[in-house]
């Protein structure tokens, strides 16, 4: 599955800003063939494993939890930015190369002894998985695991991370 992944994904050069070299991974949602298949895959992975909701990262996390969620026949929790869940909330803030920003997740999202699986596109530096954890956490709930399809390695985001189990299906 990594190779048929890193054989789509685009390297676009000076994005967002020079000297960064972007992992454009929407082609791998734009690939049919692909996208089955690694929903597939994930699938099998969690399936028997009494998870309880797939929660999804803003925004590509939602790409690829809620077909996952749909697959396993259990609920999908989206992780959203401010203001963008209309019922009570917990916040959480996480720190930025510059400055923090916030995530939220309805309360009654999840419930204690739920067991859930956190899913977002990439692994950067971990915060925004972080926070997630963090959130999942709040409404009572374990966090099972933390997926993305691609981990930037270099960026060590996984040491953000200790104490949670995390899964990437690709590495650069």
């Amino acid at each position: 599955m990594e190779k048929q992944i890193k054989a789509v994904i685009k390297d676009v050069i000076d994005f967002p800003k020079k000297g960064i070299v972007f992992k454009d991974v929407t082609p791998v949602f734009g690939n049919p063939a692909i996208f089955k298949k690694m929903i597939n895959s994930l699938a099998k992975r969690y399936d028997g494993k009494k998870i309880s909701a797939i929660v999804g990262v803003e925004s590509r996390g939602f790409i690829i939890g809620a077909p996952l969620a749909y697959k396993l026949g259990i609920p999908f929790v989206p992780v959203r930015k401010p203001g963008k869940l209309p019922r009570e909330t917990f916040k959480e803030e996480y720190a930025l190369e510059y400055g923090t920003n916030t995530l939220e997740i309805h309360k009654d999202a999840l419930k204690k002894g739920d067991k859930v699986i956190i899913v977002d596109d990439l692994l950067a530096t971990g915060g925004t998985a972080e926070a997630s954890a963090k959130l999942a956490q709040r409404c009572g709930a374990k966090v099972s695991e933390i997926t993305f399809v691609v981990e930037l390695d270099f960026l060590k985001g996984r040491d953000k991370l200790k104490g949670y189990k995390v899964f990437s299906i690709a590495h650069y």
